[in-house]
Order: structure tokens, then sequence, then C-alpha cells
């Protein structure tokens, strides 16, 4: 049965086609030709590399060096990670590398010579074409190569006729104008801290520079030394004396004058390093604290190991990092006055004495190695150490330092309080001694007097007397030392 809806409904479709253009559903899209502007071409174009060599930082307490010999040469080529120059810092000498590959085009700071930490010591050039730009930027910042302006040649142009000196006035430059000052960046450094005119100064090194011997001459530090030429030499004897003011002058009729005879012989930098420690060390409240030390038990001991190699300098290492374990106070350290810290390894410093200066080789986590391989260890620091090519963690990481100087029959010493660490232990000879029991029988024992120098803010009595009982057990009772 159809639906009643369908059959009374009616469905028409109409369509009317029409010329009108259709209703359009989309924005209206115009074409046009797409022009594109064009762009300036960019050029690329390598810029030359000229890099510096500058002076490292060997160490947290170096603040210059001195060039003990440079590897390679003005012209050679060099390839990262070779070695270029030898740098003596305050410790040791050390080889220094370059990071980049190049041609080594000038040297700024010669053998010798000395600079400040950051300061360039060498140009590299990356092609030959660069060396002499690299030169040019050589010559601004030492001057090396820009010598004292030559005479002027022979022209057939009419030349003025020389002006006859006034009374007094000194001698006339070779060359008429204004001469450059030619120094090092080292003695530029001097000169300031002298409060010295290096105008007025005539240089001994090439081509006239002043070094730093010729500041220190005309501060009075050090005797002059007539390096410099014939021609050099000549003009400067009429030039009047180097002008000092009145600050520098007070402080040099402050020192005593020297002796007749004497001779005057500057620190080397290791000397130098150590005397600016020794200095700092003053600023540190410090106390101490002596204890007698039997030493027989250590001294059977020493007899059997000798002939492994073992010294007693290392027995006492040994001794020392295993009292530091269970007193860990002692082996703290206060750098900024304000807090200590707990070190969380025990390095000994020990003090060895090399050309006359002094050197500290670390024995690092001394209190974790055998006695034989510490022994082993130590005889490797001392030959690294005589021939100056101990790395800085290995010289600079104490935490604890020992100074023995029983081997010279010394009784016993005072040590000075290094920078930066909490104490130091110094130990005298071990020789027999009389002593009495609780019976009152007396007895010869070998003693040894061991004082320790401590750090008061850090360290109290009570903490160095029990650290001092606890390395005379150890001492007294050494079985444990070959564990």
């Amino acid at each position: 049965m159809a639906s009643s809806f369908l059959s009374n409904t009616t469905i028409s479709f109409s369509c009317s086609l029409s010329s009108s253009p259709l209703p359009r559903l989309l924005p209206s899209i115009s074409f046009s030709p797409i022009r594109f502007k064009p762009t300036p071409r960019r050029i690329l174009t390598v810029r030359s590399k000229i890099r510096e060599i500058f002076m490292p930082a060997l160490s947290s307490t170096m603040t210059e060096g001195k060039i003990v010999s440079w590897v390679k040469s003005e012209g050679d080529m060099l390839s990262k990670g070779e070695s270029v120059v030898v740098v003596e810092s305050d410790k040791a000498d050390m080889d220094v590398e370059t990071f980049y590959d190049g041609i080594l085009a000038a040297i700024v700071v010669g053998e010798g010579e000395t600079a400040p930490v950051g300061a360039a010591i060498g140009i590299l050039a990356e092609t030959e074409d660069e060396i002499a730009e690299a030169k040019a930027k050589a010559a601004s910042k030492s001057g090396t190569s820009t010598p004292a302006a030559p005479p002027p040649a022979p022209s057939s142009a009419p030349a003025p006729a020389p002006s006859k000196p006034t009374p007094g006035s000194a001698a006339a430059p070779v060359a008429e104008g204004p001469r450059k000052t030619v120094a090092t960046p080292y003695a530029k450094k001097l000169a300031k801290q002298h409060k010295v005119d290096i105008e007025s100064i005539v240089g001994t090194g090439l081509y006239g520079r002043i070094k730093p011997a010729d500041i220190e001459a005309a501060a009075g530090i050090w005797p002059s030394r007539i390096n410099a030429r014939p021609d050099v030499v000549a003009e400067a004897k009429p030039a009047a004396p180097p002008k000092v003011t009145a600050a520098a002058a007070a402080t040099f009729s402050s020192l005593p004058p020297p002796v007749p005879g004497s001779t005057v012989v500057p620190f080397t930098t290791m000397q130098a390093a150590v005397s600016k420690n020794m200095v700092e060390s003053l600023s540190v409240p410090t106390f101490r604290v002596g204890y007698p030390v039997t030493t027989d038990a250590l001294d059977a001991l020493y007899e059997k190991v000798k002939p492994k190699g073992v010294t007693m300098t290392a027995l006492l290492a040994k001794a020392a990092a295993m009292a530091l374990v269970q007193h860990p106070v002692v082996n703290a350290s206060c750098k900024d006055g304000k807090s200590f810290t707990y070190n969380g390894n025990i390095n000994i410093a020990v003090a060895v004495a090399i050309n006359g200066a002094l050197i500290t080789p670390v024995l690092q986590d001394a209190d974790k190695l055998d006695l034989y391989l510490l022994s082993q260890k130590w005889k490797e620091l001392v030959e690294k150490a005589r021939a100056k090519q101990l790395q800085p963690q290995e010289y600079n990481s104490g935490t604890f330092t020992l100074s023995n100087l029983g081997m010279f029959g010394v009784d016993r010493f005072d040590a000075i309080l290094p920078p930066g660490q909490g104490a130091i232990m110094a130990v005298g000879a071990s020789k027999p001694t009389v002593v009495a029991d609780a019976d009152g029988f007396f007895s010869v024992k070998n003693k040894m007097l061991v004082n320790v120098t401590a750090d008061h803010r850090i360290v109290y009595g009570a903490d160095l007397a029990a650290f001092l009982q606890t390395f005379s057990k150890i001492v007294e009772n050494p079985d444990s030392l070959t564990l």
C-alpha cells in the first residue's frame, strides 16, 4: 500500500541554464606573472687565520712563566698537539703544545725571557701568505722586529746642517724625531711596579729592546749588565741617568747597602714561588705541638723492607696517612677564612730539596696504596722532580705535608704551614734515649721527636694531640703498615 505522503506530494526538478556566470564559492584569484626580485650574490671570502700562542697557566699559583727553550724555530710547520716551547713554571719545566696547525711566523718572547700568564709568546700563521701579516702583528706586540730608526740614507737633496748641542743637553739620538720605546711585556710590568720612567732607559736587548734586567738596574735592584752593541753603549754613555721617583728612592734608600764583595743572585722561578707561599702562610694563625715517638719497632721493620726499595720517608708517609683516616679534621683545609673543607682524599705532600729550591711531590691516596707500591710511586716522583717534569696535579694536590730531616741528624725543627693545608709534620732523627719505665728501671730506646704545625682555625689542640697519639701507636706497632 502506497504511502499517503507520497501520493499527495509532487516532486518537481527544475534547472535553468543561462549565460550568467556561476556563483563564486571561493574568493577571486587573479593570476599575474610572478617577478622575483634579484638579490645580490654573496661572495664568500676566507679570512686569514693568525693565532697567538699564549703563556699558559701551568699551576694554580703561576702568574708568569719563563721561556726555557723554543723547540721550533720561526718558519717551521706545526701540527696540532706538537710541542712548540718549553716553559718554566713555578715548580717544573713543561712542554707547551699548539692547538692548531700552521706556521710559526714569529717568536714574541725569546729564550730566557719572562712573560705573564695569558700574554702572547708566539704568532701562528695558517699559510705562507700570512707570515708577513703575522710578523707585523708580533712587532706591534713586542717590538722585536721594530728596531730604532736607522740613520737617513744620503740623498741628492740638501740636508739641513746639524744643530750644535747646547750645554748640558744629552747626546742626540741616531735618527731625528721621536724614538719608539721597545720593551718586553714583563719589562713594562716591572717599570710600572717600581715607578721607573721607561722612556729614559736605553735597552741592552736586540735593537735596543728594553729587558727586565734594564728595569731592575734602573730601579737599583740588580746591577746593570752591559750586553749591548758597541754603538748603543757609545750613545748611552753621555746620557743622563734614569729618573727615579721620590717614592721609589725612599724605598731603595731604606735597604741596607750591599756588603763589599757580595754577589746578588735573583730568585729562580721556583724560589720566587716558594717565597710567595711562605709570605702567604704568615696570614694563617698556627700553633705547634711536639710529640716523642719510640721507633725501635719501626727501625727493625725498615731494615727488613729496605732491600726491597722502601725508604723511611715512605714508611712515615704511610703511617701519617693511616692516622689521618681516623682524624679527618687534620686532613681538612681552610682557604677563604670563612669555611673549611673535609678532603675526600688523603694526599701526602713530601718536601724535597732540589738544586737550592723546594718542591713537594704528592703521594695521592697514600692510605689506599700498599707500602711497596707507595715506595715505587715515591721514587718515580722524586726522579720527575729532579728532572723538573712533574705535572701540576703531582705537586699542588697535597692535603697534608711531611718534612723529614732525620737523615741529616736533625733532632727537631718546626715547619712552615703551606697555604691551603691544615697541618705539616716535621720529623727529626731517631736517636738512642735513656727512658724510665713505671717501675723505675732505666733502658735505652730509639726515639724521634715529631713537631706538627697546624692551622688553628680548623685544628684545635685536642684534635692534634689525638692525631699524634694515633700516629705514635702506628709507628710503635708498625705491622699494619705492610698489610
